[in-house]
């Protein structure tokens, strides 16, 4: 959803979770994400803060002449090329600051459209990642299937913010076709669904299709209802974009993984108490050093120290939004 910029938690008590966060992010986080912490969490009138015009000018540093996103905007993908997943953060960046809107969501949708499937879906890896670094959770194939899990999210944010383009009637199509489709899954793949659902324009359609799948995900054990009892839910098998099984697994998800804002249709997958424990657990997460663990393997030197603090703008966003005191 549109961010604004935030007003009070700049005065925030040194010990309260923003404070926490704040003095992490200063020591840790790129440039990017130092910019985004100002703009969400501090007082731009203190002289602090950053508006949406410092975080854009920050995220423009990723960007390729091809109009997608590079150079490790997602930690997990190294190298100078453009990418779905670097593009879908750009966009999500984007949303939370305002601006998908004009000629830097034309360039992307141009982008998106070069190098989607011929049915207008995104593959999670373009071929063009290999003989760069990446993720050993990530496969890089010659001709990559589009994926739900790179295209949902992608459709969803993109018709949230009224964007039209050509590219999105196929891309559409494909995303329903998909998540109505679902008979078994793991939960990233929810998590997509989820976000392409919460998006898209026709809402009674949508309603029918998110009710589904929490019935699904609790029919599953997809989400740790009661943190205090997690061996009471399976560990999820972990995925690779072609869907080959790999030997790692899936960290655990809670309520509030798929339901990120109350406004979510995955809200209604849980009760109070359930999402209560969730965001308990969530807030409970946060480390001694002020950031929050991205749940993830270690394995590369930088992608813990670069994630860690996108991790935490979330998990503060996500408390906000849940009427969660942070600061």
């Amino acid at each position: 959803m549109a961010g604004t910029a935030a007003s009070s938690e700049s005065s925030a008590s040194p010990s309260s979770p923003v404070s926490r966060a704040e003095h992490f992010v200063w020591l840790t986080a790129r440039v990017l994400e130092q910019r985004r912490f100002a703009y969400h969490f501090l007082d731009g009138g203190t002289g602090r803060g950053d508006g949406a015009e410092a975080v854009e000018t920050a995220l423009t540093a990723y960007r390729g002449e091809d109009g997608g996103y590079g150079h490790g905007l997602e930690p997990d993908l190294r190298g100078p090329v453009s990418q779905p997943l670097h593009t879908a953060h750009a966009l999500r960046v984007l949303d939370s600051i305002g601006r998908c809107e004009g000629l830097r969501i034309e360039r992307i949708c141009r982008y998106l459209t070069a190098v989607s499937t011929a049915e207008g879906a995104l593959p999670a890896v373009h071929p063009s990642q290999r003989g760069y670094p990446y993720a050993p959770f990530l496969t890089v194939v010659g001709d990559p299937p589009g994926e739900l899990l790179a295209t949902g999210p992608v459709v969803g944010l993109l018709h949230r913010n009224e964007v039209w383009h050509a590219w999105l009637f196929r891309a559409t199509d494909f995303c329903w076709a998909a998540v109505e489709g679902l008979e078994d899954s793991h939960p990233y793949e929810i998590e997509a669904a989820v976000a392409f659902l919460d998006g898209v324009p026709d809402r009674p359609r949508a309603e029918a299709a998110a009710d589904r799948l929490g019935r699904l995900v609790r029919a599953r054990g997809l989400a740790v209802l009661d943190p205090a009892r997690p061996a009471e839910y399976p560990v999820p098998p972990g995925y690779a974009p072609d869907g080959r099984h790999l030997p790692h697994r899936l960290p655990r998800r809670f309520p509030h993984d798929y339901a990120r804002v109350p406004e979510s249709l995955a809200r209604a997958w849980f009760t109070d108490e359930e999402m209560e424990r969730s965001l308990d657990h969530l807030a409970g997460l946060q480390r001694e050093d002020g950031g929050w663990p991205t749940g993830r393997r270690e394995w590369a030197p930088g992608s813990a120290p670069e994630s860690r603090p996108i991790v935490t703008i979330e998990a503060l966003r996500t408390l906000r939004a849940h009427g969660r005191a942070i600061g």
